[in-house]
C-alpha cells in the first residue's frame, strides 16, 4: 500500500470513528461518526495540546493534505476529536502519542471553550506539556514538525495558513498565562 492509499484508508477510518456529540453547554447527547457530525453541523469535543520544549519553544506541525478540514495547514497544537468513550484528558494523551509520539508526560489542563465555524463546531479542551525528547510523527496525519519561539509562531501565523481552532486555543492560553499573577 503506498502512502496515498494509507492516507485514504486512515481518512476513511477517521471519518467513521464514533465521536462524543454534545450540545452548546458541553452536555453529552450521544455518539456519532465524525463525518456525520461535520456534515450535519453538530457539535463535538476536541483536544488541543500545546507542546513546548524546556526552552519555551512551541511545537508546530503541518497537517497532511488528506485531512478533512484545514488540509496542509500549519497547527500549533496536537490533538483531535474526543471519542465517544473518552474523557478530554484521555483523548489528549492519546492524540499527543499518536500524532507526535510523545507519551508519559504530565498534561496541564487550562480551559474549555466553544469554537464555532460552519465546518468545525467544537467544545475545545486546552492542555500543555513540556517535552525535550525526539518526535515520532504520525505519517498519515503530520507532514513535518519543528519547535519555534512564541514570537516566531506569532509572525508565521500572519504569513502561512494556520488552523483557526488551534490558534484560538493558543491565543486563549497566552491570555491566561499573561493574567496569572
Amino acid at each position: 500500500m503506498n502512502v496515498s492509499n494509507q492516507e485514504a484508508a486512515h481518512r476513511a477510518a477517521s471519518d467513521a470513528e464514533l465521536i462524543a456529540w454534545v450540545d452548546r453547554h458541553d452536555q453529552v447527547l450521544g455518539a456519532l461518526p465524525r463525518a456525520e457530525l461535520r456534515e450535519r453541523g453538530l457539535i463535538g469535543r476536541g483536544t488541543y495540546i500545546l507542546l513546548f520544549n524546556s526552552a519555551g519553544e512551541l511545537c508546530v506541525h503541518r497537517r497532511m493534505l488528506s485531512k478533512a478540514i484545514y488540509p496542509g495547514y500549519w497547527d500549533v497544537a496536537a490533538g483531535g476529536m474526543v471519542q465517544a468513550d473518552e474523557s478530554y484528558e484521555l483523548s489528549a494523551a492519546r492524540e499527543l502519542e499518536e500524532e507526535l509520539g510523545v507519551s508519559g508526560v504530565p498534561l496541564t489542563p487550562h480551559e474549555c471553550f466553544f469554537f464555532d465555524q460552519p465546518d468545525n463546531r467544537l467544545w475545545c479542551a486546552v492542555f500543555s506539556a513540556v517535552w525535550d525528547g525526539p518526535l515520532k510523527l504520525q505519517p498519515e496525519e503530520v507532514l513535518e514538525a519543528r519547535f519555534l519561539s512564541i514570537s516566531q509562531v506569532m509572525r508565521e501565523t500572519t504569513e502561512k495558513p494556520y488552523c483557526p481552532d488551534s490558534l484560538a486555543a493558543f491565543k486563549r492560553y497566552l491570555e491566561g498565562v499573561a493574567n496569572v499573577p
